[in-house]
């Protein structure tokens, strides 16, 4: 290998005098700008110097002179790499998140009671009562984990057990002594049953088994737009003794409350909106807030509402603060999976149930048995279920 320096005007003309002298064999290094020509430092003129080194070896065609160089850059940046910790580091890094994703990719090991028969007829009764895709897999993820090889035979033990689990996961709403009057609102979608369930909560709470007033009771009702929501609710008030007032606006129900301040349990019926209606919603929820701070808030909701509804009409009303859900119409369906399932899965509890238009027999306060006794397919033990979730 040999070097070599050459001048030139420009550097074309020197690239051209290179190749001219030396063939392809010749690499250019570098090039300057030098000084050209002249007599004791006058009249020279700007030229280009360049240097480079050629081989006597004979030349390689252009294909195989290309690979050698992208050799010699690839064992260039591999000598820097081995030099670099921080390289180090990250393909180390690398290699840890390719060894995690292979491992999440691989399939799941096969669990000894995966396919056992018992857990498919479970999960095919858990579809049949309309319990959430979410739900089902919790449960048959929790058979195959607690399960032994034994008990997955017995289906009397593996129904009960799952019973159980559907028992846990229902909470029920327990409401606190606090301040009187006790305001309770019911807010909800229209075509619940707001209205008669508001009557039938007035008659549980202020009619004694005889049929006589046990306690202070009042109604109040904000619905003065749909027609013969306020003579059914009075009506309701006069066959119970029961007063009823309408409320209009923020301050009709401020004096409301101010006048109610020494009775036991105030009542309050509400506007049936669509969830959508987010205005009506928001001067609604305005008006309520006349109550007081002490005031109860339940959301009404009937079992027969598709499951993709609920978790809407959970989402809509969550700005009116409700405590918990008061189930309405639960006579009217024999599917209670999806009611189990949504408020399991928002965390809510439920308050009463309603099953029937009759007032005021057709209300209870909710409870797990009530609920569970409307699953189909499953064993319940009630003495079980009574004294283990009383």
């Amino acid at each position: 290998m040999e070097y070599f320096v050459e001048q030139a005007a420009s550097h074309r003309e020197a690239e051209q005098k290179v190749r001219a002298k030396y063939g392809e064999r010749a690499k250019i290094m570098h090039h300057k700008t030098v000084r050209l020509g002249g007599f004791l430092g006058l009249f020279a003129r700007e030229g280009v110097e360049v240097t480079g080194y050629f081989s006597h070896d004979p030349i390689r065609p252009e294909s195989v002179r290309k690979q050698l160089d992208l050799e010699e850059e690839k064992r260039k940046i591999l000598n820097a790499a081995r030099s670099d910790k921080t390289i180090d580091l990250v393909l180390k890094e690398i290699q840890s998140i390719k060894q995690r994703m292979e491992e999440q990719s691989a399939p799941p090991a096969q669990q000894p009671t995966a396919d056992h028969p018992s857990i498919q007829q479970i999960g095919d009764l858990l579809v049949q009562n309309e319990f959430s895709t979410r739900y089902i897999a919790e449960i048959i993820s929790r058979m195959r984990s607690e399960f032994s090889m034994e008990e997955i035979e017995d289906m009397d033990v593996v129904s009960e057990r799952v019973v159980d689990w559907i028992a846990e996961s229902i909470e029920i709403h327990h409401s606190q002594k606090g301040t009187t009057p006790r305001v309770f609102i019911l807010v909800g979608p229209t075509g619940v049953g707001k209205t008669t369930s508001i009557a039938k909560l007035a008659a549980m709470y202020g009619i004694d088994v005889k049929g006589s007033t046990s306690s202070s009771v009042r109604i109040l009702t904000i619905d003065n737009y749909r027609i013969g929501a306020k003579q059914q609710i009075e009506t309701y008030g006069e066959i119970m003794d029961i007063p009823v007032s309408c409320v209009e606006s923020y301050e009709d129900m401020k004096k409301q409350m101010a006048l109610y301040e020494d009775v036991d349990y105030v009542f309050v019926d509400t506007i049936g909106k669509s969830p959508r209606e987010f205005t009506k919603l928001g001067e609604m929820n305005e008006l309520l807030r006349a109550c007081g701070g002490s005031a109860e808030v339940h959301l009404a909701m009937s079992a027969t509402t598709k499951t993709s509804d609920m978790h809407e009409i959970l989402r809509q009303f969550e700005p009116f603060g409700y405590k918990s859900v008061l189930v309405t119409k639960l006579d009217e369906t024999s599917r209670v999976g999806n009611i189990i399932s949504v408020l399991h899965e928002k965390q809510k509890s439920v308050s009463y149930i309603t099953d029937g238009q009759r007032v005021p027999q057709d209300i209870s306060v909710a409870s797990i048995e009530k609920l569970l006794l409307n699953l189909e397919g499953l064993r319940i033990n009630r003495q079980r279920v009574a004294e283990r979730f009383a």
